[in-house]
């Protein structure tokens, strides 16, 4: 399994920017595909963004055009930049990687993730 580690999580007004990072302790070539999700508290763990070895990428409708996931393989490192955000999007943002092969879109759903990390909280306050 690959440790992974995020940071970049923080406290920011709505409609301000963050950056979150995920550390993999492996070269990112071993996965086929990694993933953010976030867990709002009471709710259950969703996906945000997935992209695979190839940088295709996949989003949730409502991050679209205001979240980016992006990998920088020779640090090893995923990123999740995210604008414009709102209360809505407050919540343990979690970096998850995956191993399997698939067919179709880049999977987003966390039965099909084998590794994942501690959480970052992002709290936005309006």
């Amino acid at each position: 399994q690959v440790q992974l580690v995020e940071s970049g999580g923080g406290s920011v007004q709505a409609g301000g920017s963050l950056r979150l990072s995920c550390a993999a302790s492996t070269y990112t070539y071993r996965w086929s595909y990694m993933a953010w999700f976030r867990q709002a508290p009471g709710k259950e763990r969703e996906g945000v963004a997935s992209i695979d070895n190839n940088g295709q990428a996949r989003y949730i409708f409502s991050m679209k055009g205001r979240f980016t996931i992006s990998k920088d393989s020779a640090n090893n490192t995923l990123y999740l930049q995210m604008n414009a955000l709102n209360s809505e999007d407050t919540g343990m943002y979690y970096c998850a990687a995956g191993f399997r092969s698939y067919g179709g879109a880049v999977p987003l759903s966390t039965p099909h993730f084998d590794s994942w990390g501690q959480g970052t909280q992002v709290t936005v306050s309006s």
